[in-house]
């Protein structure tokens, strides 16, 4: 989907801190990061996303373990005000804007030997381990930033209806991050690769049909992020970007497709995306995934299910090996995603 001639994208200093909250019941305000240590097969992602006209805010922490299993936790802390990302033990600091950047987290997690057990929560928080954890990450940006807030010619804003969309500005970087992270009497010095994105607007996850995001990073001059969106108003979103020699290609054209096993949970992925520059042939293997779900009931009584499939992957492209994240956003309808086959 191509923005109307008379918008740009802008991105400025100070969107890398908080923006003041509009009206909407449900603006958001998100950070993410993730981040993956190829030499010790391990890697993890963090979110905060502040919905402050609705008193809380959505903390998560999850770890990818080398032995297979996933630390994980989620929370909706309280909070009152837009002017941090701190709550339910997670914080992220900007150190430098656009260049680097901080996530502590102090809490516990969820120790799960069987992570499909989240599509399940209760039952999964009921039947899993409880283990402390600390979290150290510093990142620094090796990339230009991607994206930005769309506005008119004359700066002003281009409004969106906040039933259709999941934000109004959003930008991505990719990273690389050092640090420490602890999970009970278990101690890893993680150095790696990653990508982290930062958002604000309002949102709802039943706004798009489906999504299928693929954030990779081969060496620290060459990722890529393919992402292929179905929103729920009937328009498509194509696109990404490619870190080549310092600088962003963006892309034209992809396509996804995708194996799957019984509980339509991806399993291997090949993706082809064009830039203006070249093409590019990707192979992705699930080396880990957790389900995870969000649930909303409309006003007439009728409930709404999103299924997000967050793959740790490994992946391939020019000869090079790589990792990053597979993330697999869709509605379920009669019990199956509605992007199977998509």
């Amino acid at each position: 989907m191509e923005l109307p001639a008379d918008i740009r994208l802008k991105l400025e200093t100070w969107d890398e801190y908080m923006h003041p909250p509009t009206a909407a019941v449900n603006y958001n305000e998100s950070m993410y990061f993730n981040l993956y240590d190829a030499g010790q097969r391990m890697g993890g992602w963090f979110r905060l996303g502040n919905r402050v006209n609705e008193g809380y805010a959505e903390m998560t922490n999850c770890l990818y373990l080398p032995d297979g299993s996933v630390a994980f936790m989620y929370h909706r802390p309280h909070i009152s005000h837009n002017e941090a990302f701190d709550a339910g033990g997670m914080r992220f600091s900007v150190v430098e804007p656009f260049k680097r950047l901080a996530v502590q987290y102090r809490g516990d997690v969820l120790l799960l030997k069987n992570p499909g057990e989240m599509i399940d929560p209760g039952r999964a928080f009921k039947n899993n381990p409880k283990l402390p954890c600390t979290v150290d990450i510093h990142y620094h940006g090796v990339s230009p930033l991607y994206g930005g807030e769309p506005v008119h010619a004359d700066g002003s804003p281009w409004l969106e209806n906040p039933n259709t969309g999941l934000y109004v500005g959003h930008y991505e970087q990719h990273i690389a991050g050092q640090g420490t992270i602890r999970v009970g009497e278990q101690e890893w010095h993680l150095k790696g690769l990653g990508l982290r994105d930062h958002s604000w607007g309002p949102r709802y996850w039943q706004n798009v049909h489906f999504y299928r995001w693929l954030p990779m990073n081969f060496r620290e001059d060459f990722a890529i992020m393919v992402l292929n969106k179905s929103l729920g108003d009937g328009g498509r979103i194509v696109g990404g970007m490619v870190l080549n020699e310092g600088r962003y290609d963006l892309i034209r054209a992809a396509t996804v497709e995708t194996e799957w096993d019984a509980n339509y949970y991806q399993t291997r992925l090949r993706a082809w995306a064009k830039t203006d520059r070249a093409e590019y042939h990707i192979e992705g293997r699930v080396l880990s995934l957790i389900p995870l779900r969000n649930r909303r009931t409309l006003e007439d009584g009728t409930e709404l299910m999103t299924r997000i499939t967050e793959g740790m992957t490994e992946y391939r492209c020019n000869g090079l090996v790589g990792y990053g994240l597979s993330e697999y956003l869709d509605q379920i309808v009669d019990g199956k995603p509605v992007g199977i086959g998509a």
